[in-house]
């Protein structure tokens, strides 16, 4: 993919950003610019909110925003942390130095660095889980000693990797995975922008093959237009592009698929899902049964719950001491449809 990534060309702004407390905590930080420590799973935007937090803070963020990967700095040699021009006028003159003595000599001076355009720099600590404890020690002391002009945002997905005085230095800001239906927002506002067609099974499906990560669902929408473009389609992310560049989903959107259509009514289309999950991939009736249980818990849609379980416990020792799983399942698809369709 040699054009533009989206990720950076279809960068959020603050107000973009599709989580509402996420926006709101950052918002409060650009007048109050406090330390932050932005955590979630992987793929859900913690680096894209921490530079709109920059951009709306700073006049000039390209020089107010001082960005440190940390698992790709702890890992670079000492000739590749003093050859990065980010760091280089940090460590001019200073080559020997332990590699450890350059880390902390970088950090140290990031934060020490004058602000260009107002009266505090933002400093983005990335992956942050990977940083040892003591070089966290050394954070510590040099978070206190540049509070006054200095914000660092800190962006992790486990925040239980951080010392306890760094924690308390911090406000935390949880981001969850992206819903299905924000994902699908995202991508509709991306395609929009590029003048790219689209149908609704096609941002279903990129959204599935996304799976909460909304960069990878992001990245996987150009992957799809892309291709489909190359290939001089008419209309570019539909479900067949999508499927011909991403191949297929995961098992979990084809449960989700499976409940949705039994819930429409569309028995048909759930029993044939069915007979996909238990031949194609080779699940058992108890092993999808679980499955099943699992992902009404996990999704964006209000199942019944209570009636879901009530179903499973229904079937549950049928498929333990009977013969067709197809068929207890199939049961329990045809209850769930008659269930949603009385509510």
């Amino acid at each position: 993919m040699d054009a533009p990534l989206w990720t950076e060309t279809h960068a959020p702004a603050l107000a973009d950003l599709p989580q509402p407390d996420v926006r709101d905590y950052l918002a409060g930080a650009v007048d109050e610019p406090i330390n932050l420590v932005l955590h979630g799973p992987e793929g859900v935007g913690k680096t894209a909110a921490a530079r709109a937090l920059a951009r709306a803070a700073h006049a000039d963020p390209e020089n107010d925003l001082i960005e440190i990967n940390v698992a790709d700095f702890f890992s670079r040699t000492k000739s590749e942390i003093k050859d990065d021009p980010r760091f280089a006028h940090f460590l001019e003159g200073r080559s020997r130095m332990s590699k450890r003595d350059m880390i902390n000599h970088v950090l140290k001076e990031s934060a020490a660095h004058q602000p260009v355009s107002g009266e505090y720099k933002t400093v983005l600590l990335d992956n942050a889980e990977t940083i040892r404890e003591d070089f966290q020690q050394a954070l510590r002391r040099v978070m206190e000693q540049y509070a006054r002009n200095t914000q660092f945002v800190i962006a992790t997905r486990r925040p239980s990797k951080l010392i306890p005085p760094i924690e308390s230095r911090c406000f935390p800001v949880p981001m969850r995975a992206p819903t299905h239906e924000e994902t699908a927002t995202v991508l509709r506002s991306i395609l929009d922008a590029e003048e790219i067609s689209y149908d609704d099974q096609g941002i279903d499906f990129v959204a599935s093959y996304g799976d909460g990560d909304l960069r990878r669902a992001i990245l996987g929408a150009q992957l799809v237009a892309t291709k489909a473009e190359d290939d001089d389609r008419d209309a570019v992310v539909t479900m067949d592009t999508a499927y011909e560049a991403l191949g297929e989903v995961g098992v979990d959107a084809h449960v989700e698929e499976m409940l949705a259509a039994a819930a429409s009514g569309d028995f048909s289309a759930a029993r044939s899902t069915l007979d996909d999950l238990l031949e194609d991939e080779g699940l058992s009736g108890e092993e999808l049964l679980a499955e099943l249980l699992r992902v009404a818990r996990e999704s964006n849609r209000n199942w019944d719950l209570a009636r879901l379980h009530e179903l499973a416990g229904e079937v549950d020792m049928d498929l333990v001491e009977g013969i067709s799983d197809r068929t207890h399942l199939s049961h329990l698809l045809a209850e769930l449809a008659r269930s949603e369709g009385s509510s």
